[in-house]
């Protein structure tokens, strides 16, 4: 048996057509989610990327690992956690990974036989190189009993599709760059302006309109369809579908100007925390299979090892999603826990009806204390209810309240211990961008001004 796990950075769920996206970003994605099983509501407990991919692999959430923060020096997963790469190349599987979360954190290479490194020279790393080393290695592995962790970047930040894929989601006749479209200005003059500048705005260009930004997402989108079509058609070459249990989930979503976050992957809105989470296993999960009750990334590691009859690990915090597979349960989480702490430090749990959301530091952001949103009738969180609803406000903060203890089980809480000791390691991030063109975080909290810090910025350069 086989079992392929591709996580796409970035992915939220509600731009896929199998969830319900009026564009068209996503035919071989659905034609392969027609073929086995799609999650309807299935969430990131923790996000960023680093708090993500920890989770997966561990099936236990950052609470339980003490892996809360991204970016953070300070964590550190122990060698003795319970790792799925480990556990498949114990239990005499060949596992391979084309990814680069090395980078990020030693612990991502653990359990691997052949770490394929897929970072180059730039940041930005195109999934044509996945497909291209993933391929090769598949060549010579593909008669063999294997787990292979493939990491595609597309679509995130920053969006440089292919320009052939643009036109479908941007008309051509329009000019994303009229100077008299300001759509740009809240992205241009927020708080985080110096670190996309660096590593997003600037290798797009002086782009006026938001939508076009929007579009260039889909088109990333659309883009890694075919990338994922290649892949899919390679297996179908060596003959291996059929033995293949194929997992393609996000990692975390992405904001489009919600909540005033701009193109970056913060927030415990949905458009961040609900991700994809589609799985394939011809002759053991049947076609057009949809769940639609709440799971979590957590559970996939007990399900690959369900799937190969290895032996789970005690206390996981993921449960196996078989049952549902087969129709005897709809999902495994009655509610979602939520996490983050990277531009801003906050909490939250989801029902199907309420969000409630604690922001212990807003970072960058302007936040109120609590945020309740009602989903059956804003969906998309756009009034917060806190103060019309204190009695459901403060049912949702005792349980969050509660399942942080149980979690800790008097152990000291990691994200406190980040924000103590370092601080909110984005936050971080742009003080030094900001120290070098002169400026303190005081100063451009004032006056966050992109024509300020750009003139500064020059001035550096040309000196």
């Amino acid at each position: 048996m086989k079992v392929i796990f591709i996580s796409v950075d970035t992915l939220r769920a509600d731009h896929l057509g199998c969830y319900g996206y009026r564009h068209n970003t996503s035919p071989y994605i659905d034609q392969i989610a027609s073929q086995g099983v799609v999650f309807e509501k299935a969430f990131a407990a923790d996000v960023p990327t680093e708090v993500a991919h920890t989770d997966i692999f561990t099936g236990k959430v950052g609470l339980t690992t003490g892996v809360v923060s991204h970016g953070s020096d300070l964590s550190y997963l122990p060698k003795p956690v319970d790792w799925l790469p480990t556990m498949l190349n114990e239990s005499g599987y060949t596992t391979a990974a084309v990814d680069n979360l090395y980078h990020l954190k030693e612990w991502f290479a653990r359990g691997y036989r052949y770490y394929m490194n897929a970072r180059g020279k730039r940041r930005w790393i195109d999934g044509a190189t996945i497909n291209k080393m993933a391929k090769t290695w598949l060549k010579e592995h593909h008669q063999e009993d294997f787990f292979l962790f493939l990491h595609y970047w597309d679509p995130h930040t920053p969006y440089l599709p292919p320009k052939k894929y643009i036109p479908e989601f941007y008309p051509e006749h329009k000019n994303p760059y009229n100077p008299a479209n300001k759509s740009m200005e809240p992205a241009y003059n927020h708080l985080a302006y110096p670190f996309f500048k660096r590593h997003h705005f600037d290798l797009l260009g002086p782009v006026t309109d938001a939508e076009y930004v929007n579009a260039l997402y889909d088109a990333e989108i659309r883009y890694l369809d075919d990338l994922i079509k290649e892949l899919d058609q390679y297996l179908e070459e060596l003959g291996i579908v059929d033995d293949t249990m194929f997992v393609l989930f996000g990692d975390h979503g992405e904001s489009l100007t919600e909540h005033q976050i701009y193109w970056d992957h913060c927030g415990l809105y949905d458009n961040n925390v609900h991700i994809p989470m589609i799985m394939r296993f011809p002759g053991h999960i049947p076609a057009n299979k949809r769940v639609k009750g709440f799971v979590q990334q957590v559970d996939m590691m007990p399900t690959v090892l369900d799937a190969l009859q290895i032996d789970k690990p005690s206390k996981l915090d993921g449960k196996s999603l078989w049952p549902s597979i087969h129709g005897k349960e709809d999902g495994t989480q009655e509610k979602i826990y939520l996490s983050e702490c990277a531009w801003q430090a906050s909490r939250g749990l989801r029902t199907h009806d309420y969000k409630f959301i604690q922001n212990i530091d807003s970072g960058l952001f302007t936040r109120p204390p609590v945020e309740l949103y009602d989903l059956k009738n804003d969906p998309k969180e756009t009034v917060n209810i806190a103060e019309q609803e204190p009695s459901i406000t403060n049912l949702l903060k005792r349980d969050l309240e509660c399942w942080v203890d149980e979690k800790l089980q008097d152990r000291k809480d990691p994200m406190m211990e980040v924000l103590q000791k370092q601080g909110l390691p984005f936050r971080k991030r742009i003080e030094v961008i900001l120290s070098q063109v002169g400026l303190t975080w005081d100063e451009w909290r004032k006056n966050p001004s992109r024509e300020k810090f750009d003139a500064l910025f020059d001035q550096k350069i040309a000196k």
